[in-house]
């Protein structure tokens, strides 16, 4: 009986140790209470749905990203079928090519104040949330466009486009960089690799598009099917991410590089650099489809050069997360500013039709892994938790220097009734982005240095 007794209490004590807490010695010493509850949440965590079932570099953070570049390509139609409306545009609204580039500019504002603010959704409530805040926007974006009765209509319509689209760049690129550590340049890569596919996609598309059936109900189509695919695609990707929508960055790697400056000041001196290569970057790409024209190789011409430039696009961003995976995201940055000034030049000397396909391609394959280096470089010297909100911050200087771009070259277009200073305009603020990337390796060289 003794035994049986013995055995009894034996199992009390252990049931009252595993399954609550000491409840004495809470009220005694407050302190427990900390201990307590810190061990239970240890506990937890260790059996969250996350932590059991998602590995980094895994097959299902691949099958993440698939899904990542499809939302990107989708979401980044506002981009580049404003680029090629452009000249159809301006003649059914009877508008100066500068007045209508400020739809360009309207889009890429919204496009990147969208990038702070999904950022911020991004690193508080998840990606998921973050993209499917916008959807309805973007859709009832277009349509709104495609019934705009005046041009300013059709422009401000623009500025709800880009805003709602914001979420499938930068803070897609963020939350790709969390997914991976190995290969975690060449994710960020082809997280970005979206927006150029949708600008080797879209362009064609969206041309035949208005030579069929006008540039109105093109427009009121995309909005429809963007919503569609886009909310489609979100349900995938929430499938595949499961419990982790809402993700903790507390397992995220730690920052790499230190380049003994505080984050805002970091912040700050990248979204300089970054306004002053998408400057640089939007002339051709905004007003390649115009120039042609101008030039009497006709639209068509000019939209192929679009896709053409992007589609070499997409091999340059793929391959630069490859580089900077070996180099890191500052020297591949450099690398990749250099070569653009490079195809710049080019535009200033050659405008012949097989040039341009030429200087067109060259151009994308140079350009195309510059923004994606800003997104590792914020990774590689930042706190994980505030991946979303600081490469938000840096994609909105570049947003705001590719509309800022756009504009100002079809200012200098009216003025000069031609490209070559437009050209020569991008030169000059390449030529700034080039010298901030060589003073930040300096940085770098002399902590080494030091160290």
């Amino acid at each position: 009986m003794s035994g049986k007794l013995t055995l009894r209490c034996g199992f009390a004590k252990m049931l009252r140790h595993i399954c609550m807490p000491n409840i004495a010695a809470l009220w005694l010493d407050p302190e427990a209470i900390a201990a307590e509850i810190a061990a239970a949440v240890e506990i937890s965590s260790q059996f969250s749905p996350e932590s059991a079932s998602f590995v980094p570099d895994s097959r299902r953070a691949w099958l993440r990203l698939a899904v990542a570049v499809v939302i990107g390509s989708l979401g980044s139609v506002g981009m580049w079928s404003v680029v090629v409306a452009l000249p159809v545009v301006q003649t059914d609204f009877g508008a100066t090519r500068g007045t209508v580039s400020l739809a360009f500019t309207l889009v890429m504002l919204g496009f990147g104040l969208g990038q702070v603010i999904t950022g911020k959704i991004s690193d508080r409530y998840g990606i998921v949330t973050a993209i499917g805040a916008g959807i309805g926007i973007l859709g009832l974006g277009y349509i709104g466009a495609g019934y705009a009765p005046v041009v300013w209509a059709f422009i401000l319509f623009h500025f709800a486009i880009g805003l709602s689209s914001a979420a499938t760049f930068g803070p897609l690129m963020a939350e790709a960089s969390h997914w991976f550590e190995r290969y975690r340049g060449l994710a960020v890569a082809i997280a970005a690799s979206g927006n150029y596919i949708g600008g080797t996609v879209w362009p064609p598309i969206v041309n035949w598009g208005i030579q069929s059936v006008g540039w109105r109900t093109t427009h009121i189509a995309i909005g429809i099917f963007t919503a569609v695919a886009m909310a489609v695609s979100l349900v995938v990707l929430r499938m595949l991410m499961g419990a982790a929508s809402r993700r903790s960055h507390v397992n995220a790697a730690a920052p790499r590089v230190n380049l003994r400056l505080s984050t805002n000041a970091l912040t700050a001196i990248l979204a300089l650099a970054s306004i002053s290569c998408c400057v640089a970057m939007s002339m051709p790409q905004v007003h390649i489809v115009a120039y042609c024209g101008d030039l009497g190789y006709g639209v068509a011409r000019g939209a192929e050069m679009l896709s053409l430039m992007l589609g070499f696009g997409i091999i340059s961003r793929i391959g630069s997360g490859f580089l900077a995976d070996k180099i890191g995201g500052l020297r591949t940055l450099l690398l990749g500013a250099v070569a653009q000034g490079t195809a710049l030049l080019f535009y200033l000397f050659f405008d012949s039709l097989t040039s341009l396909y030429i200087i067109s391609a060259m151009f994308g394959l140079f350009q195309g892994g510059i923004v994606p280096s800003y997104a590792i470089i914020v990774r590689e010297a930042m706190p994980a938790a505030e991946a979303a909100t600081r490469i938000g911050i840096v994609i909105f200087a570049s947003v705001f220097g590719m509309s800022f771009g756009g504009w100002i070259s079809g200012v200098i277009f009216d003025a000069t009734g031609s490209y070559a200073a437009a050209f020569a305009n991008g030169l000059a603020w390449n030529g700034l982005n080039v010298a901030i990337v060589v003073l930040l390796m300096l940085r770098a060289r002399q902590r080494l240095a030091m160290a």
